[in-house]
């Protein structure tokens, strides 16, 4: 692997990682059609470990809040046994990251063959149509009516069978997440949020398991400088994509993105058929 290659992917990764336009789906076309030298998993690792990076850089009090309410959760911390409504909101947003992050139990046992599908440009580009489709229907008839206090374990098990169905290459995770908050009455800003906390401890459980098997897989380490190099692009421009797409959040609608998907799915069924 070259340097330019690791920047560029890492390049794709941070910037499609965040924005709702799914990152597996993109990746999966540059190496599908284009041919772009595929990453093997150490390097797969690095590069969402850039990914986490950016989160905690944007979202650090945020992320420091969450930390605090799980700790008070199991009696310990500074939150322990504090009643201010500060110390609740903590609580709670940190039981929120808990029973959204469980319906990813759901597809564990398949999540090698479902990843497997990455190899079928013509299926990545169905699912990027998909993508669209929901950040359009989301668009559309997301209406911000509940405050933060008034949003039910029900509406956090939807969003979290949206980071579960994220798994599908050309699927977004952020996209579907979002934009099942915002179905779900979310106000846009605290979806966005919401949407990239909860993708922590999804992305670090699935670092630790990969990189153990990275290790027994074996990989080169001759080439770690490269791997550094695309974290580090990673973590460059996740940081840029999540500014935006909060920029995006707070100002105006997603619609736009609805339309990329929709281009860049057909796009890759187009190409597929001359590749």
């Amino acid at each position: 692997m070259t340097y330019l290659t690791a920047i560029l992917l890492g390049l794709v990764q941070g910037i499609t990682e965040f924005l709702p336009v799914s990152s597996s789906g993109h990746l999966a076309i540059l190496q599908n059609i284009f041919h772009v030298e595929g990453a093997d998993l150490m390097f797969d690792v690095m590069l969402h470990v850039g990914t986490l990076f950016a989160i905690f850089i944007v979202y650090y009090r945020d992320v420091r809040g969450v930390i605090r309410g799980g700790l008070s959760l199991v009696g310990l911390g500074k939150d322990r046994g504090r009643t201010s409504p500060a110390a609740r909101q903590r609580r709670h947003l940190a039981v929120f990251i808990i029973i959204g992050t469980l319906p990813l139990l759901l597809v564990l046992p398949f999540k090698s063959r479902i990843e497997a599908l990455s190899g079928n440009t013509v299926f990545v580009g169905m699912m990027l149509l998909v993508t669209g489709l929901i950040l359009y229907l989301a668009d559309r008839y997301g209406r911000a009516r509940k405050t933060e206090q008034q949003i039910s374990i029900l509406d956090i098990l939807l969003v979290g069978l949206g980071q579960a169905l994220a798994v599908v290459p050309g699927i977004s995770r952020s996209g579907t997440t979002i934009s099942t908050g915002m179905l779900r009455g979310f106000q846009r800003t605290f979806a966005v949020k919401f949407s990239f906390l909860l993708s922590i401890p999804a992305v670090l459980g699935a670092a630790l398991l990969n990189i153990v098997e990275a290790i027994k897989l074996g990989f080169d380490p001759g080439l770690l400088p490269a791997y550094f190099v695309g974290m580090l692009a990673a973590a460059v421009s996740g940081y840029f994509s999540i500014r935006f797409i909060r920029w995006t959040a707070a100002r105006s609608k997603f619609g736009g993105f609805a339309y990329y998907c929709w281009g860049a799915g057909i796009i890759a069924l187009l190409l597929s058929l001359v590749a």
